[in-house]
């Protein structure tokens, strides 16, 4: 008889902990419960129900700051209501959840192709970019070659004429050691 007690009252707990929260009766922490719904919020909800309580959803969303028609659909779904009602955009922002796998179901192909291309495009710009660095690598490396070379031809020729002014000077030193 007891374990039937116990397991009445769990499921008894269970649905009240599933039931809707009402703004206008719930605590700081029942309205912490509902998700989307953090201290912040919750706060300024007490905060301006201290003003007055709300008399519908505008009411509601016109009253606390950071609660636009957005978050007041995702609060009715999650349970929160004003004076017992459900947001009315609740329904619809469910249906548009529903809608919007559809719609995407069938625009991914046509992403999957953008992204074909654009990968595509990016890869060739790469490919690009890499061969005119390779060319610009080739043509720089081409004429570090050749001024190498020039420098070498430069010290040749300068050393040409030395050569040959030291000759004339060594034979000219030749004939005076001679003469002792």
């Amino acid at each position: 008889m007891l374990k039937k007690i116990l397991a009445i009252l769990a499921m008894l707990y269970a649905v009240a902990s599933f039931a809707a929260v009402d703004v206008n009766k719930a605590t700081a922490a029942e309205l912490d419960s509902i998700k989307g719904i953090g201290p912040a919020i919750s706060g300024k909800i007490l905060d301006e129900r201290k003003k007055g309580t709300f008399k519908d959803w505008q009411d509601f969303i016109d009253r606390v700051k950071g609660v636009g028609e957005n978050n007041a659909a995702k609060f009715s779904t999650e349970g929160l209501t004003v004076n017992g009602s459900a947001f009315k955009g609740a329904a619809a922002a469910r249906k548009d959840d529903k809608a919007a796998p559809a719609k995407a179901a069938a625009s991914a192909p046509a992403m999957k192709e953008e992204k074909k291309d654009s990968k595509a495009e990016a890869k060739a710009k790469k490919d690009a970019e890499k061969k005119a660095k390779a060319e610009e690598a080739k043509a720089k490396k081409a004429a570090d070659k050749k001024a190498k070379a020039d420098a070498k031809m430069a010290k040749a020729e300068a050393a040409k004429p030395a050569a040959s002014a030291a000759k004339p000077a060594a034979s000219a030193a030749k004939p005076a050691s001679a003469k002792k």
